[in-house]
């Protein structure tokens, strides 16, 4: 199930929310919260919601043992390699497994037989949940939790079970016993959701259509010319951003809805005047995670330079491996680490204080061809690609073709262009001081915003409707 379908939409959430509402206390809510995120997990598969409840109660009972052997490290010290040894072999069967044996055949020679298992939805990111819950019982951050429920909650909460945020517990713990559910929540959180909704519905779906058109992944490439190329890296680019993006103002929405605050995963990332600055911006989530433990535990910068860039060797590697089992993910990965390299050494050398258009200019550029590695898992495509994307192509600069689907939807990528950026939401705080200072009645602000929550809300069903489903994109990672 998914957040942009018409049966949660139309029926789960509306039966959920009736059910939570009426719930008379916390408690109660959480139980509601609780039954109704197996529920929607058991959609993606009865045996993976079973996996899922086997990996909390093995995080639930590892945390408790920590807490018992606190008189003793090395116990203690085992208990947390075991748990995440657990955790990481799961998830290394049912996404890497595949992935490993066919690289090891090919290296080889050799004919080790492969592995075929589907992928449980959100192995990833819960599964990196229950690691940060781990390691911060292991430093003493948080206590462990003692009850089951409370945990499982945390793990398999639909909001955000499926693509994150990657919420740490100690946020969220506080939260489970005692939350403002009020009416004002309520309302900001539908608010969200329909902003999110017709965020992918509206803008990030119709992105996708045409980087398919124009970065075909079961085509050719090399039959595209470079404007070609060049418009579909572009509608890409802006499809990862409002296709993530979306599906998290989605989450936090429905977290709202229920009284949650989650931490916000991304600031405006294509603002960035720096690949160091993309990344502070983009999957925020994602990024305080590697950094926290990964890159910190293993002496962050504090052992010298050659040991530091280790370190951001292996944090990329493994960002790159996360996104995905294809070794495409990996170039990805190590492609941001190089210019990660560079702009440190510049910055060091004082040769980065370029002006800021230019250096704005030069992001766009490198997280623009970064995202062709991501979406190309044939080398043969790939390599076509960025030739093309540098102009090294036999199809030509531009064709008729081209130019069209440029003319047909030069408004719609100018608002999608906006849309990654504050100029909507400085519009809605302009709107809403104009309101302020007129001293409208604050019922004449909510209606406002009730109407064009509906109206959101319909034409992305209208969209729903009339195209063919696109889930979210990150639902394979």
């Amino acid at each position: 199930m998914q957040f942009s379908s018409l049966f949660f939409i139309a029926v789960f959430l509306p039966v959920y929310l009736t059910v939570y509402i009426c719930a008379p206390e916390i408690q109660k809510k959480n139980r509601a919260l609780l039954l109704a995120s197996l529920i929607f997990y058991a959609f993606g598969g009865i045996q993976y919601l079973f996996l899922l409840l086997i990996m909390t109660a093995v995080g639930w009972i590892m945390g408790i043992r920590m807490t018992q052997n606190e008189r003793f490290p090395m116990r203690k010290k085992l208990d947390l390699i075991l748990s995440v040894a657990v955790f990481l072999s799961v998830l290394g069967i049912f996404k890497y497994s595949g992935f490993f044996g066919t690289s090891l055949n090919q290296l080889f020679h050799t004919n080790i037989k492969v592995l075929k298992v589907a992928m449980p939805l959100g192995i990833s990111f819960y599964t990196f949940k229950l690691i940060s819950y781990i390691a911060d019982v292991y430093t003493g951050k948080i206590g462990a939790e003692n009850k089951y429920a409370n945990l499982l909650l945390y793990t398999a909460c639909f909001h955000h079970v499926l693509q994150g945020p990657i919420i740490r517990y100690g946020d969220l713990l506080p939260q489970i016993t005692e939350r403002n559910c009020s009416w004002q929540s309520l309302s900001a959180g539908i608010w969200r959701f329909c902003i999110g909704l017709s965020k992918k519905t509206l803008l990030a779906d119709h992105c996708g259509e045409l980087a398919d058109n124009l970065l075909p992944l079961g085509g050719s490439v090399s039959a595209m010319p470079v404007t070609g190329i060049w418009l579909g890296s572009v509608c890409f680019t802006l499809q990862m951003y409002l296709d993530f993006s979306a599906y998290t103002d989605m989450a936090i929405g429905l977290g709202q809805m229920a009284g949650f605050r989650y931490m916000e995963n991304f600031n405006y990332p294509y603002l960035a005047d720096s690949v160091k600055d993309f990344w502070r911006r983009w999957h925020i989530s994602l990024s305080t995670f590697f950094r926290d433990y990964v890159y910190i535990p293993l002496g962050g910068n504090r052992k010298g330079e050659k040991r530091t860039v280790l370190n951001l060797l292996a944090v990329w590697a493994l960002t790159g491996l996360w996104h995905g089992a294809s070794w495409n993910f990996v170039l990805w990965g190590l492609f941001y680490f190089a210019f990660l390299l560079l702009e440190r050494y510049l910055t060091r050398k004082g040769m980065f204080q370029w002006n800021p258009v230019l250096k704005h200019v030069y992001a766009i550029f490198v997280f623009n061809l970064g995202w062709i590695f991501f979406r190309f898992s044939d080398f043969g495509q790939l390599g076509a690609a960025l030739k093309g994307f540098f102009g090294i192509t036999s199809a030509g600069f531009s064709s008729s073709a081209v130019a069209i689907s440029f003319e047909n939807n030069i408004f719609f990528l100018i608002f999608s262009i906006l849309a990654c950026t504050p100029v909507f939401r400085m519009l809605g705080r302009r709107l809403r001081w104009l309101f302020q200072e007129r001293r409208w009645n604050k019922g004449i602000i909510f209606g406002t915003k009730t109407v064009l929550a509906i109206l959101l809300l319909a034409l992305s069903v209208i969209a729903l409707t009339g195209s063919s489903f696109r889930p979210f994109l990150y639902n394979q990672f």
